[in-house]
This record gives structure tokens, sequence and C-alpha cells, in this order.
């Protein structure tokens, strides 16, 4: 028996591959979709590739912030590139399969990334904080090593949580015809095909996504709450509004990711439908990382600043 076909387990056929059919009712609009999304995808990653390089050539921008940005920048071009260039594929092809090894490895590689977004999102909450409501103390609470041990852990945490959940998940046994209504390897999909039933598997994923979603998230809000009330303390408008001013861009972005995140991991079960899953999975995976490039950028002086001098130092430009 080949590797493709099923094989036999009392009645049950056992997947060996999963069909997506999220775009097969979008066929004549899917070369349109193919080229919004790669437009969007080569967005994300120049825009990301080009603050990992500004912040590394500017000595200016060597500070904590600005490493944690480098490690938000760098996962956000991992994390759609796990979704959208399978996507792209798929949308220039009539059969969308996906082996069950692939589909695990794209639920691995999605799911730490997730994850480690959310402590990570947390790690510059604390920054902030610490900035906003301690500057004097700053350099040393936010010392090279704090910084290390902040991503060290936001990274493990996403790699050994999630590890030992899509391990967990891809043990169960797939049956029937294998079609998942959506346009990746998401969870709750890919969970909806197990021949078993998987009510324990959600009791789980749910208290693992109160515990890890949830606990960054009340450590953001916080952290927000602190500096909120030290900045109201501020004596002067231009004071309030330079310490605001610093902390914007996360606010954005942590609301964005959260707003997501929430909506999909946190609903009850009846509330989940295609159609819903499929549009806000389509917001986290790819309209978000394309919008934090744009964040960090256009909202934030100290990184168009060190963009003009990294431009106005171009050789050819003096050159000419």
């Amino acid at each position: 028996m080949s590797g493709s076909e099923p094989t036999m387990s009392g009645n049950q056929s056992l997947c060996t591959k999963f069909t997506f059919v999220a775009f097969s009712s979008l066929a004549e609009l899917q070369p349109v979709l193919f080229v919004v999304f790669l437009l969007i995808y080569l967005f994300t990653v120049g825009g990301n590739l080009i603050i990992i390089s500004l912040i590394w050539v500017s000595t200016s921008l060597h500070t904590p912030m600005y490493f944690f940005l480098v490690n938000l920048s760098f996962l956000e071009m991992c994390y759609i590139t796990s979704v959208v260039p399978q996507m792209l594929v798929h949308l220039l092809m009539e059969t969308k399969t996906i082996s069950v090894g692939g589909c695990a490895a794209q639920m691995y590689t999605f799911a730490i990334l997730g994850l480690t977004e959310c402590s990570l999102l947390a790690a510059m909450a604390y920054d902030r904080f610490v900035a906003i409501c301690y500057p004097l103390h700053y350099t040393l609470l936010m010392s090279p090593r704090m910084c290390l041990i902040l991503a060290t852990a936001s990274w493990t945490t996403g790699v050994v949580v999630e590890s030992a959940q899509i391990t967990w998940i891809f043990s169960l046994p797939f049956c029937g015809t294998g079609k998942i209504q959506h346009f990746f390897c998401d969870i709750m999909p890919v969970m909806k095909l197990a021949c078993v039933d998987t009510s324990h598997n959600r009791i789980v994923m749910f208290v693992l996504s109160m515990i890890f979603i949830m606990t960054p998230c009340l450590l953001i809000l916080c952290s927000y709450l602190r500096i909120l009330v030290t900045i109201l303390r501020i004596p002067s408008a231009a004071g309030r509004h330079r310490a605001f001013s610093t902390c914007s861009s996360h606010i954005l972005v942590v609301s964005l990711f959260y707003g997501t995140a929430l909506f999909t991991y946190i609903q009850p079960k009846t509330v989940h439908t295609p159609e819903t899953d499929k549009a806000t999975a389509l917001m986290y995976t790819v309209v978000t990382p394309a919008l934090n490039p744009v964040i960090y950028t256009l909202r934030n002086k100290e990184v168009k600043e060190a963009f003009q001098r990294v431009t106005q130092r171009n050789p050819l430009r003096q050159m000419a």
C-alpha cells in the first residue's frame, strides 16, 4: 500500500493526507487572491527585514525596547511564512492536499510562534513599565542579561507548551474524508477530523489558552495600568505625550494580536463556525503581521530618524 492511500482500522479509513477546502467556493477569485496575498507576504517579510537591519546598524537603537522588537520582527516573518507560502501554492492548484506529517509540522511551527508572541509582548510591556515608572533604575532592571532571560523564557514557553499539545493532538487517529474547512492546519479544524472523542483535548486546550494566553494578557494590562497612573502624574502635557508615545505602537500591536487570539481560542465551542474561523485566521496570519512593520515605523520617531540617517549615509546617494 502506498503512503498516499488510506490504511484500514476496523471499519474506518485512517487519513494519511488532508485536503483544504477553504477557497473552493471562490474558484474564479483565486488568481486575484494569489496576487493580493503574495504582495502582502512580500511586504511583510521585506518590512520586518528592514526593521531588523535598521536596528542592527543603528547604535542609537541598541536598547532593550528594540532588542525585543528584533525578536518580534523575526517571529512575525516566521509566523506568516508558516502559512502563506503553502496557501499561495494551493491557490494555483486544483487539488489542495497536505500530508499528515506536513500538517503536523505546520501546526507545530504556527502554534509555537503564536504562544511565543504572547510571552514576548508581555516582556515588551514590562520593558515599557520599567522605562516609564522606574526610569532611574531602567539600565539596572533591563540589563542585557535580563533582556536575554526574558526573550529566552518567551521562546522556551512557546516551544515546550505547544510541542506537548500538538504532539498529543497528532497522536489521535484521523479518518473520514480528511477535508479541512480551512486554508491551513489550525488546531480546531484538524481536531474535528479525529475519529475519537476529543472533549479532553478541547478542555486541555482551553485550560492552556487561559493560562498561557490570558496570563501574559493580564501582565500586559497590569503594566499599562501602572503606566497610565504614572503618566497622569506627569505635570506637563508635553511630558505626558512623550511618555505615552513610547508605548503607543506596542499598545496597537497588542490590541491586534490579542483581539483575534481571544476571539479564536477563548470563545465557546458553539460560537465557532468555519466562516468566522477563516475570517479571524486571515486577520492573525496575514493582516496583523503586515501591519506590525507599519505601526513600528510610521509611529516611531526614533526608527524614522535612524532610517533617515542610514539612507543619508548611502554611498550611492552621496555619489548622486
